[in-house]
């Protein structure tokens, strides 16, 4: 399958895995997940060779998935942003937050920027209500944002990384 997006992947990386999982009925979505923990996604490569290994076709492979949202098949940012649209978060101005970050790094949902710093997700909820505005940063819990403090958050992980 040849895609813009297409990346060679080290499908040797997947050997223990599948040892251990391709004879076990029921457990493509946990190869999905351990293949997601190696690299960090789902590749295109590592679906055809779950599937040679499994017996699965590529295309129920593709449609586990697709169904789960917790399934990613682009590599994502070093900072990974779960921005909050639950009811509590829209109400107090996710919006205004979402306009922020979109401003301050020129991306969109479900989009990386140039330099591979950050990937911006916008979830259904966190389960923070209280804090709302809400979003996490890789493990990291920011609650009550603003947009300025939202841009001041994401300049310090800029500057951050770049000391690194």
């Amino acid at each position: 399958m040849s895609c813009c997006n297409h990346q060679q992947v080290d499908l040797s990386l997947l050997s223990g895995v599948l040892e251990e999982y391709a004879g076990v009925k029921g457990s493509l979505i946990t190869i999905l997940q351990k293949t997601q923990e190696i690299y960090g996604y789902i590749p295109v490569d590592a679906v055809y060779h779950i599937a040679s290994r499994t017996g699965a076709t590529p295309a129920k492979i593709m449609g586990v998935a697709t169904f789960y949202s917790q399934f990613r098949f682009q590599p994502i940012g070093k900072y990974l942003i779960m921005l909050c649209k639950g009811t509590a978060c829209y109400v107090n101005g996710t919006e205004r937050i979402f306009d922020a970050i979109a401003d301050e790094l020129g991306i969109g949902n479900g989009e990386t920027t140039a330099d591979g710093l950050f990937t911006l997700s916008v979830v259904s909820c966190l389960g923070c209500c209280s804090l709302a505005p809400v979003m996490m940063i890789n493990d990291r819990t920011y609650g009550s944002l603003t947009p300025d403090k939202t841009r001041k958050i994401l300049r310090e992980l800029r500057e951050e990384a770049a000391k690194e």
